[in-house]
């Protein structure tokens, strides 16, 4: 790469957490209002507003606004202000709308690039069946494998009973097979109203309480964490999961292998990856978005593959400056 590249990849890290602090203080002014699109609508304008004032050129290749028929940041939309790199983009300027509306716990405002051509193209498939864990089981865990052998492959990788496990699942309908399964291994489970790529960061952090993340989620959300997991030396493997023959024959015409396990490394094959997620609601990850008088403050994870390197970002902004977004 060239040396304006190189400097470009130095410091697009931290202009991103800029970007998810405006889309949480955004949106966290609808916590508990009871309106998810109102809330989503309110962190994409913000998101969108501070992505053009970063250097680089970026073509949004994951979006959700199709899936949640919400406002949105869409596939193909050119983001940055046009010079520097050609990076793939995905984002969900909030990861749990309706968390936030209902006020409740692990919503997050999240962005993921990388070089482009380098994320998965799931074809309009917008579900996998997913396991999620750090890097002492990051080898051994297999989506193959039956629930009870993985959950014991990574109880023995980190030194724990099973009992001392536990196993981060969707609260879904579909789930309640996967939930008595992982129940009569002996380990715990926590139920998540929503919130994959928080769930998916969980588990492949230490003290976070949750070991692995099981189950069938969004296909976005997986390829967004797997862009944060590849700087933690986690490991989430995928396996398309379409709703119907519509979404079947979609996928078959774009030649994927719906049999396949997919890896970390196949949902995103570059090693030059950013990610940044600031709280809009309090979580296991991160704490969220504090309103108090003349100042705001907010927590984010920022995350660069290349170098390992996991930031913790706290910050404090004056409120007087974010007053557009207040409702």
């Amino acid at each position: 790469m060239t040396d304006q590249n190189n400097q470009a990849d130095r410091n697009l890290a931290l202009e991103l957490v800029r970007v998810t602090e405006a889309a949480a203080i955004a949106g966290g002014h609808w916590v508990g209002a009871g309106d998810k699109n109102a809330a989503d609508g309110a962190a994409v304008d913000a998101m969108r507003t501070m992505l053009s004032t970063v250097q680089f050129n970026g073509t949004v290749v994951i979006g959700e606004g199709e899936k949640d028929e919400a406002p949105m940041l869409y596939n193909g939309e050119k983001l940055g202000d046009g010079d520097g790199p050609a990076l793939d983009v995905a984002v969900d300027p909030i990861d749990g709308t309706r968390l936030t509306a209902l006020g409740m716990n692990n919503a997050l405002s999240v962005i993921a690039m990388a070089d482009g051509g380098s994320m998965f193209d799931p074809s309009a498939v917008f579900y996998m069946e997913k396991i999620i864990t750090g890097p002492d089981a990051a080898d051994l865990v297999d989506l193959r494998l039956p629930v009870k052998q993985n959950l014991h492959l990574v109880a023995k990788a980190k030194n724990k009973k099973i009992n001392q496990l536990t196993v981060c699942i969707l609260d879904r309908p579909r789930h309640a097979q996967l939930v008595e399964e992982v129940r009569a291994t002996g380990a715990r489970t926590r139920m998540i109203m929503d919130g994959d790529v928080a769930g998916a960061i969980a588990a492949c952090r230490e003290n976070t309480g949750v070991d692995v993340m099981l189950g069938t989620g969004g296909t976005p959300e997986g390829i967004v964490a797997a862009c944060a997991i590849k700087a933690t030396g986690g490991v989430i493997q995928g396996r398309l999961a379409p709703i119907d023959d519509d979404e079947k024959q979609k996928a078959i015409d774009a030649g994927l292998d719906l049999d396949a396990v997919l890896t970390t490394d196949e949902l995103v094959t570059s090693d030059n990856c950013f990610f940044a997620a600031t709280g809009v609601t309090d979580g296991d990850l991160l704490r969220g978005v504090r309103y108090s008088g003349p100042r705001i403050s907010t927590q984010s994870i920022v995350m660069r593959s290349r170098s390992g390197t996991v930031r913790m970002v706290e910050a404090e902004h004056l409120a007087t400056k974010w007053e557009r977004y207040e409702r």
